[in-house]
């Protein structure tokens, strides 16, 4: 349950959509001067070295961003975060999503990011000293719960697992049930993979009645390797923010005639 490490996958095409949307939704949402929270159930390491062996080894980046990256407009806001980062860390360094989130956030805005696996715990840590956030080595639905309503209000939830654990399907509906009921104005954004065995099917039917205002955005895209399940890459967007429908149609385009 604690083998999953994302520096084998960083910047692979499910990472261009996700955070390609998660840099917009921030990025509206420090337009306004009330504070806001950003909460984040399994944050990974938070910075990873694309030029690393685990990175070389599956090769995802460079039918990811490698790819991608120049096809977003010039001005979208994951390019600028990606250009900071490599100005920080150099050229092979690619941020995870909480620090997309730290450098986009304020002072006034409170940063909370779960992850469990002692390793990618330590390593977060050391990538996000900087912003001192608020850290918690403990499961990311738990966490969520606790920290739900939390101070401010205003704000937003990624919810990305790896899916390792196949219960996940079935209990992530509860947990976003529950916490929506907590935080019902809190922009909750679900990440899923779409797979050759439709696994993701009947999660997305519950989730789908249990918030019928919510928005789905799906791309589809060829398996990275021969065998490979991933098919496609999903976000469940509950409360939806202004500009949504416009953000990941951008996003559609890109990944068009992969």
């Amino acid at each position: 349950m604690l083998s999953y490490q994302h520096i084998y996958h960083a910047g692979n095409l499910a990472d261009v959509q996700k955070h390609a949307f998660l840099c917009h939704v921030l990025d509206y949402l420090v337009q306004k001067d009330k504070p806001l929270t950003y909460i984040e159930t399994h944050a990974g390491r938070g910075l990873y070295d694309l030029g690393s062996a685990e990175a070389l080894k599956t090769g995802e980046a460079s039918s990811g961003i490698s790819l991608l990256e120049h096809k977003l407009s010039p001005g979208h806001p994951y390019r600028h975060r990606l250009a900071q980062v490599r100005a920080l860390h150099g050229p092979n360094a690619y941020p995870g999503s909480p620090l997309l989130a730290a450098l986009t956030l304020r002072p006034q805005d409170t940063l909370h990011l779960a992850e469990l696996h002692p390793q990618e715990h330590h390593a977060l840590y050391l990538a996000l000293a900087d912003w001192d956030p608020k850290l918690y080595k403990k499961d990311g639905f738990q966490t969520a719960l606790t920290l739900t309503p939390p101070t401010p209000r205003r704000g937003m939830m990624l919810v990305d697992p790896s899916y390792e654990v196949k219960e996940d399907y079935v209990t992530i509906p509860k947990h976003l049930a529950a916490v929506s009921r907590k935080w019902n104005v809190g922009i909750i954004v679900l990440w899923y993979p779409i797979l050759t065995s439709g696994a993701h099917l009947e999660m997305l039917d519950i989730l789908e009645k249990n918030h019928p205002d919510a928005l789905r955005h799906e791309v589809r895209f060829p398996p990275v390797r021969e065998g490979h399940r991933m098919i496609g890459s999903g976000l469940f967007i509950i409360n939806p923010p202004w500009g949504t429908v416009e953000a990941v149609a951008e996003i559609t385009q890109i990944f068009k005639g992969l």
